[in-house]
């Protein structure tokens, strides 16, 4: 199974996921924070909870997890209608390793509703058997790894990301990792690595897992 990072990996929505929680925050707030899709970025693999210690931290808790919990919600609306960018070559990519009968999964430590916010609005669900996210167990991501895998019947899966964090869980969870070196950040000890997503095919040959 090839088990799929999402931000930084698959898409780049730091463009929308910026507006849409703009938009909300001035709504509940009356004040305009001005988040930037840099903001964004930064913050992408971690959880959602740490994201609002970063981007509310002025905040009492109570007040930023709330506040962040309203975000998630109108967010995930906001991206099923308007989408993020996909790096290029993920859709071909995918299409061919759908077409030989690769079985592909995403774990992510986005908030419930935003990898299927991502199926629906890229039109990527018919590839994926299965997703997991923090949102939805509140588990971190390497046993979120641990239970797609058990949950498909799979002993031997590789992921797929693009920061350290990303390495850290595959290898937690026992898998390796291939890092996508155009994301958002770097990893050190991946057992992988491409600089686009249509070299993938001849890097899992190389690893074989194809």
């Amino acid at each position: 199974m090839l088990i799929f990072d999402l931000d930084g990996t698959l898409w780049d929505s730091s463009v929308s996921v910026a507006d849409s929680w703009n938009i909300l925050i001035r709504k509940e707030t009356g004040i305009d924070r001005g988040l930037k899709p840099e903001d964004i970025k930064r913050n992408m693999g971690k959880t959602m909870n740490q994201i609002a210690d970063d981007l509310f931290g002025d905040l009492p808790e109570d007040e930023r997890y709330a506040l962040a919990r309203k975000c998630e919600v109108f967010e995930n609306g906001y991206i099923t209608e308007h989408g993020g960018v996909l790096f290029d070559g993920v859709r071909e990519t995918l299409a061919e390793l759908f077409r030989i009968g690769t079985q592909m999964a995403v774990v992510s430590n986005c908030q419930e509703g935003y990898i299927k916010a991502f199926l629906v609005s890229m039109d990527m669900a018919k590839y994926f058997a299965d997703y997991e996210e923090w949102g939805r167990t509140g588990l971190l991501k390497a046993d979120n790894i641990r239970l797609v895998m058990e949950r498909n019947g799979v002993t031997k899966a590789i992921y797929i990301g693009d920061i350290q964090k990303d390495s850290d869980a595959a290898h937690e969870a026992g898998i390796p990792c291939i890092s996508a070196d155009y994301g958002f950040g770097d990893i050190t000890d991946a057992e992988g690595r491409i600089e686009k997503f249509a070299d993938l095919p001849l890097e899992l040959e190389r690893l074989g897992y194809l």
